[in-house]
């Protein structure tokens, strides 16, 4: 087993972070709030083409304002995105609404805007439609885009793994009325933790931040008529992301050179890379692969080979319809089983900025083997 593990996707830092991180300290700026705070913020603004963001703790807590500002509240509709991760769809539970599931389509993976017509039919009552860019791959969101306007129905866009992605030619995290993105550990910048609510709504935003910060009433005292939530991100971490923001196009291009590494790898095995419309340029987050039908060998005999030799790798999400805490929500799709589908023949590989030319050609060398 090689004593040096090889991520899926691990934090990547080049020294600037420390120096915005000092500053804070220096300034004795430490608490939540601050200098970076005001900079990161604006830098996303910019970097993104929108108005307005609130930078947070979490791209849940994001995910959870947005919910909020599209007035859900209990027992209202909410059309998700089914194969995701759970933090897209959780937040509708915060505010006592009810999941629908909308299967995925196989050009992205994600929400099929057929199954979403299908969806309003059957929901005509639905108050918000959640779509997810999985693994950092745009959804066909001018489709769905439309098809909220349509309904007259409120666009969250869930661009957590898809920060610098676009789709013929625009920035994700800019095609719903309220959009998050996440500074996770692993995605392609980091503030170790962290998420940021786009919107062009300047007054939603700073409703937002209202309640991000406990909802403190403009009194003298602490006065507070709302419920509110302690959500803002800290002045430290924002430094990070401050000095991560000055790589990110350098990542996206990292990203991309190990997806088309794997895919020409790959070429002659009977596996499938995940797949992207021609109108949209991805982060390409994760790197996954898909085992063709009627092959013996299985997502788990490649993860288990990998993980013998110390490097990880990460079954496609569950789809959230199968969930167990979701067992009872309703679930749309058209035709197929797309999301069950590509979670029972796919894995996520290795797509660590940091691992080398050599390290990946390992990784392959071991998948390659398996069908030796």
């Amino acid at each position: 087993m090689r004593d040096k593990r090889i991520y899926l996707s691990s934090p990547t830092m080049h020294g600037e972070e420390q120096m915005y991180v000092k500053e804070a300290f220096d300034t004795n700026w430490v608490a939540p709030l601050g200098k970076n705070v005001d900079e990161f913020e604006k830098s996303i603004e910019k970097y993104i083409g929108v108005k307005a963001a609130v930078a947070l703790n979490a791209g849940t807590a994001a995910l959870h304002l947005a919910v909020k500002l599209a007035g859900v509240g209990q027992g209202d509709i909410v059309l998700c995105s089914d194969l995701t991760f759970s933090a897209t769809v959780n937040p509708v539970s915060y505010e006592k609404g009810v999941q629908v599931f909308v299967d995925s389509e196989r050009e992205t993976w994600n929400m099929d805007p057929n199954a979403l017509e299908v969806a309003f039919t059957k929901y005509p009552q639905t108050k918000a439609v959640i779509v997810a860019n999985l693994y950092g791959t745009p959804a066909k969101l001018d489709e769905i885009k439309a098809i909220c306007h349509k309904y007259r129905v409120i666009l969250i866009e869930d661009a957590a793994e898809s920060l610098s992605s676009t789709y013929k030619g625009q920035q994700t995290g800019t095609f719903g009325k309220y959009n998050a993105i996440s500074f996770n550990g692993n995605k392609i910048i980091t503030t170790s933790g962290g998420g940021m609510l786009l919107s062009d709504d300047v007054e939603a935003i700073a409703k937002a931040r209202f309640w991000a910060t406990q909802a403190r009433d403009p009194a003298p005292y602490y006065q507070h008529s709302e419920i509110g939530y302690n959500y803002r991100m800290s002045n430290i971490v924002a430094g990070i992301g401050r000095g991560q923001m000055l790589h990110i196009d350098e990542h996206r291009a990292q990203k991309k050179v190990i997806y088309l590494r794997y895919k020409e790898g790959f070429k002659d095995l009977p596996v499938t890379m995940n797949p992207y419309l021609d109108c949209s340029e991805p982060n390409f987050w994760l790197s996954c692969l898909t085992i063709n039908k009627g092959e013996k060998v299985t997502p788990e005999d490649i993860r288990l080979a990998l993980e013998k030799e110390n490097i990880e790798s990460r079954p496609i999400w569950k789809p959230m319809h199968l969930q167990p805490v979701y067992a009872k929500n309703d679930f749309i799709a058209v035709g197929d089983n797309v999301g069950e589908d590509v979670f029972s023949r796919g894995l996520c590989l290795p797509s660590d900025n940091k691992m080398t030319e050599e390290e990946q050609n390992f990784v392959m060398e071991i998948i390659k083997n398996i069908w030796k």
